[in-house]
This record gives structure tokens, sequence and C-alpha cells, in this order.
């Protein structure tokens, strides 16, 4: 017989979200949307000019749950866009980690992907890595999250800072930089684009994008309805968004991260059968 208590809890969890989300539908906050530019597959404007990306998507998706109507910005580099923030100029950037800097005046919401940042260098140097490009020039993206921590990291390395990630892989092609370093997904979204075979795509160099919104921090009610909408958003709708994006078929060609992964899935797979076995063997008293 279910207990009393526990269906009272129920209905009242389920009544504080109601309650939450017709509140946030009636009272719906108006905020100025900045959007990236050049951000694929995350953030960005087609040919047309029209937000396209992973992250308009998945801002569209939450927009019912969190009781927000959406002024788009013109679209602009990262580094506009977050003098635009600190100007008050703008309310609400999509696709952005969360750094000591940044946090001086954005607040940000939970991360709803993660990609890591990988080295990007020509097809005969597949065995390039940052400590090997001492003393040479690598391409990353000016304000990236990346940027920071590359640069402490490999202070032996000459950064070149560009405007976004297309721009560093076209300074590779012509040969002006002798590495990148991108995140993955926007890696193969620019190699699809361009039909790119001439870079050989490296492992993880250690830094890990997760992703989130990020807002105003004179304006946390943002963060608030936008991470009640994050915890609404049904998984099936959420992981639907990311295949459309981030598909198997991106990740086909083997990396050392992708062959690290799977060695991990591995030990985990194998560690998960040892405790299951031990479990299994345990005297049924132990049990009890």
């Amino acid at each position: 017989m279910p207990n009393p208590y526990s269906r009272l809890l129920l209905s009242c969890l389920l009544c504080g979200l109601c309650w939450g989300s017709s509140v946030y539908a009636e009272q719906p906050l108006v905020v100025r949307f900045a959007p990236e530019k050049d951000y694929g597959p995350f953030i960005y404007a087609d040919q047309h000019g029209a937000i396209r990306g992973l992250s308009a998507e998945m801002l569209n998706a939450l927009l019912p749950y969190a009781g927000l109507e959406i002024q788009y910005l013109p679209a602009q580099p990262l580094a506009s866009i977050l003098q635009q923030v600190q100007q008050q100029q703008a309310d609400l950037v999509s696709s952005l980690r969360p750094t000591p800097e940044r946090g001086r005046y954005l607040g940000f919401t939970s991360p709803y992907v993660a990609v890591p940042a990988v080295l990007v260098t020509p097809a005969s140097h597949s065995d390039a890595n940052l400590q090997a490009l001492a003393g040479q020039i690598v391409a990353v993206g000016q304000g990236y999250a990346v940027e920071d921590y590359v640069r402490r990291l490999y202070p032996q390395v000459i950064w070149h800072s560009v405007e976004n990630d297309q721009q560093a892989l076209q300074l590779l092609n012509e040969r002006k930089v002798s590495g990148v370093v991108a995140d993955l997904a926007s890696v193969l979204f620019i190699q699809r684009q361009f039909s790119q075979t001439a870079w050989h795509i490296g492992g993880s160099i250690g830094f890990q994008y997760e992703l989130a919104f990020a807002y105003r921090k004179d304006r946390p009610e943002i963060g608030e309805r936008l991470n009640h909408a994050l915890r609404q958003l049904p998984n099936t709708e959420r992981e639907a968004i990311l295949q459309r994006w981030l598909t198997a078929h991106d990740l086909s060609a083997p990396t050392p991260l992708q062959e690290r992964l799977l060695l991990l899935g591995v030990m985990l797979l194998a560690a998960a059968g040892l405790i299951i076995t031990i479990l299994l063997l345990r005297p049924r008293h132990a049990q009890l």
C-alpha cells in the first residue's frame, strides 16, 4: 500500500512545478539575446542571416518552460558580445563556459552540452602536440574560455588570437600557423562545410567545454527560469536536439581521445562485472 506521506510529498512537488511553470507563462520576462555569429554548430548566422545551431534550438525548446520573451540582437563575434553584456546592452548569451573572469559580470545555468578542446595540425604533422610546438605559432579564439587555459599551461607556444575558429583553420590551411586549438564539434562542423581533409585532429588537450547559457549577473531571475526549464525539458527532446547537431558520424574518425574513451569504457565495464560477480558470490547470510 503506498505511503500516504509519499503521495502527499509527490503531490506537493508536482503542484510546485506546475505553479512555477504557470507563473512564468503569465509573467514573461523580456530578454535581449546576443547570438554569436560564427560558432557553429552551437550558434551561428547562416547565409540568410537566420540564427541557427544547437544552442539556438535548445533555447527555443526551453522558452515554453521558462516564460521568456526573446529579443534577438544582431549576431556578432564573442568578444563584442561580452562587451555588450558588460555595458548592459545585452542580457543573455549562449554556448559559454564559466570562467573566473566572466563570473565577475555573468551568471551561468547548468551546462547543456560538453565537448573537448583539441589540437588541429596539418595532416603531415599527425604526431604534433602542444609541447612539441614550443616557439611556433598556434591560433586560438580570442576571448574563448580555452585561450586563458592554453596561455597559462603552454607559455612557450606563440599564441595568436583570432576572431573565430573558421579564421584560425583558414590560417592553418595557408600554413601561417602550425596548429589550432578549438573544440572538437566546431572543428568537425567547419571540416564538413569546406570538405577539408588536410587536417589531423588530435586528442583532447585536457580542457572540456561545458557549455551553458550565461546571463547578466544583476538579472538572476533569467538564470532561475532557464534552470527551471532545463529541469523540465524532457530528456527525449534534449537528446533529439543534441543528435541533430552532434551525430555519431561526426566522431567516426578515430582520434586518440576516442581511443582513450573506448579504453575507459572497457575498464568501467570490467569493473562493473567484477562488482556484480562479488555481489553474486557473497554468502546469503551476508545479504540479510
